[in-house]
């Protein structure tokens, strides 16, 4: 394809790690993903790393971890403040764990949460604020930081799309007692599959140690705060302390990632030129809504959302796109109270959902790289211009 949505940031590096997990005969999570671990949290100031097999499990873990601490834990019923757009994993283990979920839409030209509408959102049953970086682009996470303090809310920070992203000097991702991160093929480093939480949190960073793999007590030091060491080992090589799952990271993935995560600020520098490219061709044209940078974004693509007030066709749009060989795709799955699954949450929403649907009915985004795409850039820029004349 011309103009790819994702592409591979692999090189020779990262076979010869692979090679070097198959030559050792360890393959499950050991050594390499433990140095990722202090690698990544060193790396965005963090006190602990967890790695696990994706980012929608480093969500599902993160939430889990906030189920079992011992002071203040979430219980069913309680309530979390949520985006209108985002990735379907971002909700679906609140709506396992049973929480209701409390929708605010959102800015359109940030596509992030419109944190104006937050006060309106709360209750006396709320409990946790969600915040999402939608593709690359820092949220209002200062501002959400602050509001679950005053409150006394957790805050989960899903920064699976903005990876390297800065908000006052603070890397996204590590404003949450959470912060969670995807290490999928189209993300700012790929492991194969693989995710990590961050949490300054030693009960947290226990727990979500725990609930990776089986609830048990294998990986933790023997002063872990989350459970009393019995003196018979062979009892406690399985002894299970908290509902768990599989989510372990493969130990090749750990070993890509060390190569990838160097590679890293090189990679950001090179998306935020082929930005500033993209921003100086479509900013300032009435016919397209470009996102509007809160911070340091990481540019993980280029979304545009059609201007309504001009009536397009973006279906005409879309064919011309397809005609010139550039892949598409919906803002990050749209408005997710537009999807089928809603029939299976407890929710409701706060005000009407105006820009998560327009965002919905008129938006799309194409893909950035870590690699020169001014060829790419120019031509989207020349088929988007014939396409909405």
């Amino acid at each position: 394809m011309f103009y790819e949505l994702a592409a591979s940031t692999w090189g020779q590096e990262e076979i010869d790690a692979i090679s070097r997990v198959v030559a050792s005969n360890r393959f499950t999570m050991g050594d390499n993903v433990k140095e990722m671990e202090r690698r990544f949290a060193e790396y965005f100031g963090s006190r602990h790393a967890v790695m696990v097999n994706s980012g929608s499990s480093a969500n599902l873990a993160a939430v889990a971890a906030l189920f079992y601490r011992k002071d203040r834990p979430l219980q069913r019923g309680d309530e979390a403040i949520v985006p209108a757009i985002s990735w379907s994993t971002t909700y679906h283990p609140l709506q396992q764990y049973g929480l209701k979920l409390r929708f605010v839409d959102v800015e359109l030209d940030s596509l992030n949460m419109d944190v104006s509408r937050l006060e309106e959102a709360l209750t006396p049953r709320t409990r946790m604020v969600v915040a999402v970086s939608i593709l690359g682009n820092p949220a209002a996470l200062d501002v959400m930081r602050a509001f679950c303090d005053r409150h006394g809310l957790y805050l989960l920070e899903d920064n699976c799309e903005s990876m390297d992203a800065e908000l006052n000097g603070r890397k996204a991702g590590t404003f949450g007692d959470l912060g969670t991160f995807s290490f999928f093929f189209s993300h700012h480093i790929s492991t194969m599959e693989g995710g990590m939480v961050v949490t300054d949190d030693e009960e947290l960073a226990h727990l979500l140690k725990a609930v990776r793999a089986h609830g048990w007590t294998r990986d933790l030091p023997p002063d872990s705060p989350i459970f009393e060491r019995r003196s018979d080992d062979f009892f406690e090589a399985y002894r299970f302390i908290v509902p768990g799952y599989n989510l372990r990271p493969l130990e090749m993935s750990g070993a890509i990632g060390i190569e990838q995560l160097k590679k890293l600020p090189g990679f950001t520098e090179q998306r935020r030129r082929n930005l500033a490219l993209f921003n100086r061709l479509f900013g300032g044209d009435d016919r397209f809504v470009i996102q509007r940078e809160n911070g340091r974004s990481s540019s993980f693509c280029f979304p545009i959302v059609l201007n309504p007030a001009r009536r397009p066709d973006r279906a005409r749009v879309l064919g011309a796109l397809k005609q010139a060989d550039i892949g598409y795709r919906i803002i990050t799955g749209g408005n997710f109270l537009r999807h089928d699954v809603i029939r299976h949450y407890d929710y409701d929403t706060v005000g009407p959902m105006t820009n998560a649907d327009l965002a919905h009915d008129f938006g799309f985004f194409v893909g950035n790289h870590p690699f020169d795409l001014t060829e790419q850039i120019e031509t989207l820029h020349r088929v988007l211009d014939r396409a909405c004349r």
